[in-house]
């Protein structure tokens, strides 16, 4: 009994023993097993032990206040407190800051030649600071799709737009009051993050291959009320860059805005096609309609009344706003120059008055430092006039402004030095033959000051809100610009918007009329229109039935109409263009280079500067030839034509109509006979012998040449053809246009006559024109652009092959017809060579 109780407890021992191996953890069994291999293979070398696991560490979290901004950390408050310490930044955001939206605005604040230009906005982000536990999140966020948040619908739109992270931060520390986090952004602005860095157009460009950063640094994160901005320089190596090659790199200093958009959205006014305005567009799934429905809205300050001048307001009185736009002068702006930029700011208030309101902008010179040590244009609470040290021959007038209801918030107007020389070109070229101000190469201050003053009201017209309206020149007579009654009541155009320049119709016994725009009877209707307050009505659809009879009230008057950028089939909305007939106003401009071009070398040269080159005079001659050849471009566009007149649906008008049959064909006639028959009065020898020795034949045959591809260009015979379908006998048809042309670039044929230098050239064109459409294609643009474009012709399926076949074969009969009774050599083997090479295209 014992025995087997003795046994039993063995049994169980040995029981124990083995269980107390099998729920060991895997280090014990690691270590008999090595010792059992031990001895048993004494020769075999021992497996290495494994080593224990190593247990997850937590992940350091927040650390003091204290410790991360340190007592050495340089501080200043503003939309966040920014901490500079050791060569790092940090964000102290308020819990009343994160989930606020913000416009992020990144613009090329320096740069090398050939990338960009200073000022040039290269992205603009809707972005949010959301907080994830210990993380801070950098949310891109996008309008582009949106319904109210009390819809069903609202759920399933926020699903299909998750915002884009554009970057993670960890939480250093809570704020030092307890009441937000402090982050670090470095890395942000420090290394590639290309939606704040070189567009990816750019680098493409240059082949850039990586981002240097051990090249590239923070200059300054500066902090204000509304805005942060951040300065950082960027280098990128790149196999082409566009300059300095040598170093095989690109280095820019960019600019980030960061500026607080208001936490109660201003309410929208919807836009309408028939008055231009920069505009935004969202598709609102919100809408009762049975599709998704596009929203567009436009761009705008907010001008409110005062609630103690409603009373006022409402009898037709005129109230300052609450807050009026004011736009302050850069204080780098040349002294004498600052009078000018101010009268261009507030001439816009004639128009406010018609919105109903006075002294609604303003133009100011900025303090002092020691008024304000603090100010500083890069501020967002201020609009300023920014004047570069640059050969650029321009300026711009961009906005800011809230994508989700479009308030304009702030507006720096790019000012760039060299835009006198390009206003002193327009003038002298457009008015010196009617205007003793403009016959030299340095104008009077108070002459170059009033061109100025008409660029910058330009300029601050963008930054309201409004387009450029190209409708504008084309609304008066081409005779009453040579009136002084008419255009000192009216201007040159009846928007200062457009591209009509100065007045290069009036002629030199027009006395006394005006030679530019102003701020005109558009400009004042259409100010009108987008800013004046509907106070009765509460949100944007109450207020269409208004907008819509203010612009019924208006109907069919040219003044009044808008007219896009960029249709370059419509002969009333052309750049640079003035009165409503092209034929007529370019003869009349014809007449002026004409007076202007013997006079060229006079009115150049300086006498105080009896040393200096010919390079004025060159430059001027250059810009003759340039005038010359837009007025051939306003009068090629009136062929294949198609007018664009925005209307309404209840309107019931047509909005697209072909150009008249006998004004096309007077284009064609003008065409022959100011362009095709040899301009020979541009071949002034006393000038060219002074400004090259080489090049005088190339410009006339460029003018020709592109005049005469504009006409037979495929969008052009397609509208042509097109018209001819529609209207019939009405039309000019294409047939008639080839025949017409055949007979002004052709006409030597006939009579055996010497062919001219010019004439062989403009012909040989011809021929190549017509072996081109005969034999190319229509390219294939990029899908981005052809939303823009509009339909393409299928070459091999139009009539544009045939009418190309058939021309050739006509000028292969005629030209073999007039060889024989040609006696001039270099005519003959031109006819010859025009011959052989017809022949070549038509049985290769």
């Amino acid at each position: 009994m014992k025995k087997f109780t003795q046994i039993k407890l063995n049994r169980a021992i040995l029981f124990l023993l083995f269980l107390g191996m099998v729920f060991s953890g895997e280090d014990a069994f690691a270590q008999r097993k090595k010792k059992k291999d031990s001895k048993n293979a004494p020769e075999q070398t021992a497996a290495p032990a494994t080593p224990p696991a190593p247990r997850p560490q937590a992940k350091p979290g927040p650390k003091p206040y204290a410790e991360v901004i340190t007592d050495k950390a340089k501080s200043k408050d503003g939309l966040f407190k920014v901490h500079t310490l050791d060569g790092k930044y940090f964000y102290e955001i308020p819990d009343s800051l994160l989930g606020r939206e913000m416009l992020m605005v990144t613009t090329i604040a320096k740069t090398a030649d050939g990338i960009g230009y200073g000022g040039e906005r290269t992205n603009t982000l809707l972005v949010r600071w959301d907080q994830n536990g210990d993380n801070v999140l950098l949310k891109v966020v996008s309008y582009s799709n949106t319904a109210a948040d009390s819809l069903p619908i609202f759920t399933a739109v926020k699903s299909s737009n998750l915002e884009p992270i554009l970057q993670k931060f960890d939480v250093k520390a809570k704020a030092k009051d307890g009441k937000g986090v402090v982050i670090e952004v470095t890395d942000l602005f420090a290394k590639d993050v290309q939606a704040i860095g070189l567009p990816q157009q750019r680098r493409t460009q240059f082949k850039v291959t990586r981002f240097d950063a051990e090249r590239s640094y923070i200059e300054r994160i500066s902090t204000y009320p509304i805005n942060i901005e951040a300065r950082y320089v960027m280098t990128y190596v790149a196999n082409e860059p566009p300059s300095n090659s040598s170093t095989g790199s690109i280095t820019l200093e960019m600019n980030s805005s960061m500026v607080l958009l208001p936490k109660e959205p201003m309410m929208q006014r919807l836009a309408d096609r028939r008055v231009g305005w920069f505009s935004r567009s969202v598709v609102d799934y919100g809408l009762d309609e049975q599709r998704a429905a596009r929203r567009t809205f436009l761009d705008r300050w907010r001008l409110e009344v005062k609630d103690e001048d409603i009373e006022k307001f409402n009898r037709g009185e005129l109230v300052e706003p609450k807050k009026p736009i004011v736009f302050y002068i850069d204080p780098a702006t040349p002294e004498k120059w600052r009078p000018y930029l101010k009268q261009g700011v507030e001439d816009w208030n004639a128009a406010f008055e018609h919105a109903g309101f006075k002294n609604a902008i303003l133009a100011k010179d900025p303090p002092s430092p020691q008024e304000d040590p603090d100010w500083s244009p890069e501020d967002a609470r201020y609009s300023v006039i920014r004047y570069f040290a640059s050969d650029i021959q321009n300026a711009y007038g961009p906005h800011v402004s809230d994508p989700r209801s479009g308030e304009i918030i702030e507006s720096d107007i790019g000012w760039y030095h060299n835009v006198m020389n390009l206003l002193r070109n327009w003038f002298f070229i457009q008015t010196a033959a009617v205007n003793r101000e403009a016959r030299g190469v340095n104008f009077r201050e108070e002459v170059m000051g009033r061109l100025i003053r008409f660029v910058s009201a330009h300029e601050v017209g963008h930054t309201l809100g409004l387009p450029h309206n190209f409708a504008s020149s084309h609304a008066y007579p081409v005779d009453s610009l040579r009136s002084a009654e008419f255009t000192h009541k009216f201007g040159t155009a009846p928007s200062i918007m457009d591209y009509a320049r100065f007045n290069y119709i009036a002629q030199p016994e027009d006395k006394g009329v005006s030679l530019m725009p102003n701020v005109g009877p558009y400009d004042k209707y259409s100010i009108m229109w987008g800013y004046r307050p509907i106070l009765e009505a509460k949100t944007p659809e109450e207020e269409q039935p208004i907008l819509d009879k203010w612009i019924l009230e208006k109907q069919g008057d040219p003044i009044y109409r808008f007219g896009r950028q960029g249709n370059n089939y419509d002969p009333s909305t052309q750049s640079e263009d003035l009165g409503d007939d092209g034929m007529k106003a370019s003869d009349y401009g014809i007449k002026n280079l004409k007076r202007i071009l013997p006079n060229l070398m006079e009115w150049t040269a300086e006498a105080d500067k009896p040393f200096k080159d010919y390079s004025d005079l060159n430059e001027m001659y250059g810009q003759v030839i340039g005038q010359y050849n837009r007025y051939m471009g306003h009068v090629r566009t009136n062929v294949g034509g198609v007018y664009e007149i925005y209307k309404s649906a209840g309107q019931g008008d047509p909005v697209y109509i072909h150009v008249e049959k006998a004004k096309q064909k007077r284009a064609v006639q003008f065409v022959n006979k100011e362009l095709f028959a040899t301009p020979s009065w541009l071949m002034d020898d006393q000038i060219i012998s002074r400004i090259g020795d080489f090049g005088a034949l190339e410009r006339i045959r460029n003018v020709q040449v592109t005049t005469l591809n504009g006409i037979l260009e495929w969008g052009r015979l397609g509208r042509v053809i097109e018209n001819e379908a529609l209207n019939g006998k009405q039309a000019y048809a294409i047939t008639e246009l080839f025949d017409d042309l055949r007979g002004g670039i052709w006409s030597e044929l006939a009579s055996g006559k010497t062919i001219d230098v010019h004439r062989r050239s403009l012909q040989r064109a011809h021929v190549e024109r017509l072996e081109f459409l005969l034999t190319a294609n229509e390219p294939t643009l990029p899908a981005q652009f052809r939303a823009f474009a509009g339909p393409q012709i299928n070459a091999s399926q139009s009539d544009i092959r045939p009418m190309a076949r058939g021309e050739l074969r006509t000028l292969q009969r005629q030209i073999s017809a007039a060889i024989p009774r040609t006696s001039d050599r270099a005519s003959k083997l031109h006819l010859e060579d025009l011959l052989e090479r017809i022949k070549k295209t038509l049985e290769p």
